[in-house]
Parts: C-alpha cells; sequence; structure tokens
C-alpha cells in the first residue's frame, strides 16, 4: 500500500470522506500528520468515520463539515465559510460521487442528480476554492474519476438526460467530466503560471459501498455484490493507492492521471489518459460548467 510522506502542516479537504476511498485517505493522511476536513453529506456518518479514524490516531487533526455535492448552495456554504477563515489549503481531493440510481433523479438546482454531485458540484468547489489552494506553497486538487470514463462520452444534446436517461451512460459521462476537469484545470494552471497541481486518478473496480447506497439504496445489491466475485475487485484500501498518489506523490506531475496496472486491479501507476479524455472537447465542458454553476477560476 501507498504510505504518504510527511504531512505535518499541510491542510487537506477530502469530499465523501465518511466512507470507502475518502475515509481510507483520510486515515492515512492524518497518519502521516496531516490536518483533514473530510466534507460530508451526513454529519453524523462523518463523526462516526471521525471516531473510527480516531481509534487507531487518538491525536488525529480531523474535522466534519458538511457538504452536498448535489447543491450549489451547500458548495457556496462550504467554500464561503473556509474562505472566511482565510488559511491557505494545500490539497483538494475531490472524491465523492454517487453511482447509478435506477430512475432519473435531478438535485435541488434541476440538473441531472449525477452530474451534479459528481461533476458539478466538484466544479464549483474547485474554482470557490482556488483561491485558497493559490496561498499555499505547493497546492494540489485531485479529483477522482473512473474506468467507467474511458468508454464515456460528453453528449452536450443532452447532458441531463432529458431526452434518454440511462444509468450507466449517465455515471459514465459524469466521471469524464470529472476527468475532463481535472486536465483543463491543468493546462488553465500552466496557462496562467500558477504553482498548483491538477491531477486525476481511478480505483479500478472497488468493493466499496458507492454501488449500493446513496440513491441506490434499496435496489436489487445481490446482482452487485455478485459482480465483486465474477469480476477481478480490489479492496478499498489498494483502490485507494491511485487517489493518494494523485494527491500528494511528491514525483506527481502536472495532468497525471494514476490507476490500477490492469485498469480494475493492480498496482497504482500513471496511466495512459483514455481516448475519450484527449477526443472531448473539455474547453466547452468547462465553459458550460461556468453557466451552470456560476463560477469560475480567479483571473491571477
Amino acid at each position: 500500500m501507498y504510505k504518504p510522506l510527511d504531512q505535518r502542516g499541510r491542510r487537506i479537504v477530502i469530499t465523501g470522506a465518511n466512507s470507502g476511498t475518502g475515509k481510507e485517505a483520510t486515515r492515512r493522511l492524518v497518519a502521516a500528520g496531516a490536518d483533514v476536513i473530510m466534507a460530508v453529506r451526513n454529519e453524523s456518518k462523518g463523526d462516526a468515520a471521525r471516531r473510527d479514524i480516531r481509534k487507531e490516531f487518538p491525536g488525529a487533526s480531523i474535522e466534519v463539515r458538511t457538504l452536498d455535492l448535489s447543491s450549489l448552495s451547500s458548495v457556496r456554504n462550504f467554500g464561503r465559510q473556509l474562505l472566511e477563515e482565510g488559511r491557505p489549503l494545500d490539497v483538494l481531493v475531490n472524491n465523492a460521487g454517487i453511482m447509478m440510481p435506477p430512475t432519473r433523479v435531478l438535485s435541488s438546482d434541476g440538473f441531472e442528480l449525477q452530474f451534479a454531485t459528481n461533476f458539478l458540484g466538484h466544479f464549483a468547489l474547485t474554482n470557490l476554492l482556488l483561491p485558497l489552494l493559490l496561498g499555499a506553497k505547493s497546492p494540489r486538487v485531485a479529483t477522482m474519476t473512473s474506468s467507467a470514463a474511458i468508454g464515456a462520452k460528453i453528449n452536450f444534446d443532452d447532458l441531463q438526460g432529458e431526452r434518454s436517461y440511462k444509468p450507466m451512460t449517465a455515471y459514465a459521462q459524469s466521471k469524464l467530466a470529472c476527468l475532463l476537469l481535472a486536465n483543463r484545470l491543468a493546462e488553465i494552471a500552466r496557462e496562467r503560471g500558477w504553482p498548483l497541481l491538477s491531477t486525476s486518478a481511478h480505483p479500478g473496480h472497488t468493493r466499496t459501498n458507492l454501488q449500493t447506497s446513496g440513491p441506490n439504496m434499496g435496489t436489487d445489491s445481490t446482482r452487485k455484490r455478485l459482480s465483486f466475485r465474477l469480476v477481478p475487485s480490489m479492496d478499498v484500501k489498494w483502490a485507494t493507492d491511485s487517489l493518494l498518489q494523485a494527491a500528494v506523490d511528491p514525483t506527481a506531475t502536472q495532468g497525471a492521471f494514476y490507476g490500477p496496472r490492469f485498469l480494475l486491479v493492480g498496482n497504482s501507476h500513471v496511466a495512459k489518459q483514455p481516448r475519450s479524455a484527449t477526443s472531448a472537447d473539455s474547453v466547452r465542458l468547462w465553459q458550460v460548467a461556468e453557466a451552470l454553476t456560476a463560477t469560475s477560476p480567479p483571473q491571477v
């Protein structure tokens, strides 16, 4: 497993930190001395996760703060609190996600729920926190995507699945959008001469509660559990390696994309960008997201 180097004095925000890769990343980063803010939709679950981690690391510096990425109002409130505090932010880990609601569900802002939570919420959060990130010495934004992005495309004619909603297609599009967010942010950082690194990662096929929680609660989880027996998969501890390398590995380069060596399983390494990402119009998607979220990077 990947062991982060000394993170003392560094402030890190991790979304979706109460379970899965987010919780494991929190555990290993506080073990390395980081001050971690667990950004979670359900505060009680976040508190429970913090208690679990502090049983192993009693002195861990962990805050739990509420963030519902499907709500732009919640994202703005979260960002406003941090901006008012004014402390530089070293790393933002865009990790949270939901997967395949069986029917089309809309966010409080009227967007398809996966597109809103997985992509638009993280897009807005990143833009809002960039002033704090750019105030840090070696800032970084690490964004979690998925192997599902490899065969995906951005359907600009039906981004919200209004004409046709297919759960997996919508999920894959949202995760490709996350990858394009990371890639375009890397380009912007280069263009503007920012010291910020933008990286991305995918966890392979991971045994977490993503497939059976949230909007999937109450759906047929037996079939989903069976898939873990039939398709190679990894425990969350190993699957978190790619995310941690993207977030804090000192050898990371601008735009690096991490994932398991054998796509679904294997040791984490710097992977090749999928054709779906290199052929997509990341500039257009960025412009659309700016309009939908009313957020944009600071002009510095």
